[in-house]
């Protein structure tokens, strides 16, 4: 094998992945964002999730592209953590499709027809047909087929360059002990493992194998460990995707990863039974494309039908993997909504309002996770927040929708008026959450900018962070037991926190004068005064509704504030003195 040998080899090998790669982005871009519309729907049986999966892998080309996929829906909670094992089955299967295609180069012939059903004769004319449409053509949809085109026809070029390259391989001495000892099972799986998680696809590793099988030294005995390793390689390669996922965005990758070992072993411990008692006859054959490929669809169909009956033990074992924290072992599920209850609204009404309470809880709970953030970053809790506020946006839609049904029914002017007051109640705690969000993307960006704030902007938040904990469970106490005492002391707690947040931003628009900090953190910390500020807005809307719901009139939140501002009662002011000295007078202390 010389020199030209191993670059035609290098070179196959190069535009083989490159050929799969943009054939892959092609038919993705093609088929648009219909995937995940067609995963999104998965909620009828695990057999159908199969059956989606693999198709939809054979169209991406990839196996991981499709779990990957399934993450990032389980972790925004569209789809379930069971829902995902049937896709991720499925994928297993539909990424056998390359190496069917791949067989194509196995045909051979003497007639005209034969001849141009080779892939050597029609990839380059497709590769060419492709670049046309590709490079010439602005139409979108067409450009996408000259891509797939493309792609394909470099992938068979690649693998002609392949076959080209081994094919002194069959002589080498080294090359058939190397093949020889492939028939320890061990050292072949580890091969296709290592080989599949280097290349990151299951489909580029086999159809490597596909391309030795032109040295007529591959046998059945040897592909068969090699293929198994592949089939575990894959589940890899999600694995590096799952940072700051969800807890069941992360099981779900690791159902993969468990899937395809416990396939692959059960499979090859099936084939070595065979094979040790009653014997293979074809264990010594060699093996071309076609068999190499009927050997992957084959394993990977029998690893899904044997486990299709455990799925749920599969998503047990990723949950004893990636275990819930105790703050994560609450309750995360999604409120009960009855229509049922419609024909008696003022239950329907309480059942919405206990919905509302369960999402006031996790905005509020959101921001307590995301201000220490600005501190020290936690991955795990960027999770928690994620987790939570996908919730928050599900539970506003599902509440909101709930409530506008509510209205069809025949409603008295006290049910109607609560049925309006509800709906801007959700609206005010889904802004929380989103501000919760807010600041834990400025600490993931001072994270990012390897930045951090100074000892003393870390004492202003730590006051700050205190003052919005306090506004939240107030105002939380006070909508949840319609204590109208509690609502009552929002709003002078927020007007000092306004104050805070004025003195805040003056002072630390010195220190970035003085150069105490840099630009970076500086807009940072100033982004958190803003959103901070709007989450006590918020709160002191939802309190004064409830005041002015408890006193009959039909108020807007800002008159009424103004009201409290420009008439404070005795209460009022009690209320603002003990505040100013909680948290306006230790921050004086610490600017001293």
């Amino acid at each position: 094998m010389d020199i030209t040998h191993i670059t035609s080899l290098l070179g196959g090998i190069a535009l083989f992945l490159y050929g799969m790669s943009i054939m892959g982005a092609g038919l993705e871009k093609l088929a648009g964002g219909k995937m995940q519309g067609v995963l999104q729907r998965l909620t009828s049986s695990t057999l159908k999730g199969v059956i989606f999966g693999t198709l939809i892998t054979a169209v991406i080309q990839s196996s991981a592209g499709t779990v990957v996929i399934c993450v990032g829906l389980v972790n925004s909670g569209i789809m379930t953590l069971a829902q995902s094992v049937g896709v991720i089955m499925g994928a297993n299967i539909g990424t056998t499709v390359t190496g069917q295609l791949i067989r194509m180069a196995d045909i051979s012939g003497d007639s005209l027809w034969l001849t141009l059903m080779q892939p050597k004769t029609f990839a380059p004319v497709v590769a060419f047909i492709g670049c046309i449409l590709y490079v010439f053509i602005r139409n979108a949809k067409k450009k996408n087929i000259g891509q797939i085109m493309l792609g394909f026809g470099i992938l068979f070029t690649g693998m002609s360059l392949m076959d080209t390259g081994v094919a002194p391989l069959k002589e080498s001495a080294v090359f058939q002990n190397l093949f020889v000892s492939m028939s320890n099972p061990l050292l072949g799986v580890l091969v296709g493992l290592v080989a599949t998680v280097v290349i990151q696809s299951s489909s580029a590793s086999v159809g490597i194998l596909q391309a030795l099988s032109s040295t007529g030294l591959v046998t059945f005995g040897s592909a068969i460990p090699i293929i198994l390793g592949a089939h575990i390689g894959t589940a890899f390669t999600p694995l590096l995707t799952i940072g700051g996922s969800s807890k069941d965005g992360k099981r779900a990758a690791f159902v993969h990863l468990y899937f395809n070992i416990v396939g692959s072993i059960v499979v090859m411990a099936l084939i070595y039974a065979v094979q040790y008692t009653i014997g293979i006859p074809m264990w010594y054959d060699v093996m071309n494309k076609s068999s190499i490929a009927n050997i992957h669809t084959l394993s990977s169909v029998a690893a899904m039908v044997l486990l299709l009956p455990f799925t749920q033990l599969l998503v047990k074992l990723s949950t004893m993997t990636v275990r819930d924290t105790a703050e994560e072992a609450q309750d995360l599920t999604m409120p009960v909504l009855d229509e049922r209850l419609y024909k008696s609204p003022a239950v329907a009404l309480q059942q919405a309002k206990s919905a509302v309470v369960k999402m006031s809880r996790r905005a509020a709970r959101n921001v307590s996770l995301a201000d220490p953030l600005l501190v020290k970053m936690d991955p795990e809790v960027v999770s928690a927040i994620n987790v939570r506020e996908h919730l928050i946006d599900r539970m506003e839609v599902e509440i909101t929708n709930y409530l506008i049904k509510l209205t069809d029914q025949e409603l008295g002017d006290d049910e109607s008026h609560a049925v309006t007051e509800l709906l801007n109640f959700v609206t005010e705690y889904e802004r929380i959450g989103d501000y919760a969000v807010n600041i834990m993307e400025k600490a993931e960006e001072l994270t990012e900018k390897e930045a951090s704030f100074t000892d003393h902007a870390k004492g202003e938040l730590r006051i700050l962070d205190s003052a919005l904990q306090r506004i939240l469970s107030l105002t939380n106490d006070a909508f949840e037991n319609n204590d109208i005492r509690a609502a009552g002391q929002v709003e002078p707690l927020e007007e000092v926190i306004d104050i805070l947040v004025e003195r805040l931003r003056d002072q630390h628009i010195k220190r970035l004068k003085a150069g105490v900090c840099s630009i970076d953190t500086g807009v940072v910390f100033l982004d958190v005064l803003n959103n901070a500020e709007r989450i006590s807005d918020h709160c002191s809307n939802i309190a004064a509704r409830l005041v002015g719901m408890d006193a009959g009139e039909d108020y807007d939140s800002h008159t009424l504030k103004s009201m409290m501002h420009h008439n404070p009662t005795k209460d009022y002011l009690l209320t603002y003195e003990e505040c100013r000295k909680e948290y306006l007078v230790p921050l004086e202390a610490l600017e001293a």
